[in-house]
């Protein structure tokens, strides 16, 4: 079944389009999830979406820590270990990562750490793949 994935723990699509600027955000039928837990259980249920959006910080502490660790298991999970997880399920299900890939986060660093993962897969299996497209006020970051 093809569907949109929306991860974010406050935007929606729609708002995420006037600073992203992609159509894409301004069509119906996203399924919004707002943290790790809801988007393994979707993913699990629904299988893997057609399109999927990446929002980095899924929690208030995450606006609040500067030095984030992603192997500490004391914070909630973000949009990076969603990335990972999604990953991981598609290899092991023998399943294609979604078709289109987008990070809308509007944390830097959070934002390249998704990039990066999803780059470095496509680079290792030799996977042809649309760029992940990004937030465009991080280009220059």
């Amino acid at each position: 079944m093809s569907y949109k994935l929306f991860l974010d723990d406050v935007r929606r699509p729609e708002t995420t389009f006037y600073y992203m600027e992609l159509p894409v955000f301004l069509e119906p039928d996203w399924i919004i999830v707002r943290n790790y837990y809801a988007f393994i259980t979707l993913i699990q249920k629904k299988g893997v979406p057609e399109t999927i959006t990446f929002d980095h910080d899924l929690a208030d502490i995450h606006y609040k820590v500067q030095d984030f660790n992603y192997e500490d298991e004391e914070y909630e999970k973000t949009g990076y270990h969603c990335a990972r997880w999604l990953i991981d399920y598609c290899m092991d299900n023998n399943e294609k990562l979604p078709h289109e890939i987008i990070v809308h986060s509007m944390n830097p660093y959070g934002s390249k750490n998704i990039k990066s993962l999803f780059d470095t897969y496509f680079k290792v299996w030799e996977v042809k793949h649309e760029p992940i497209l990004m937030n465009p006020y991080l280009r220059n970051f």
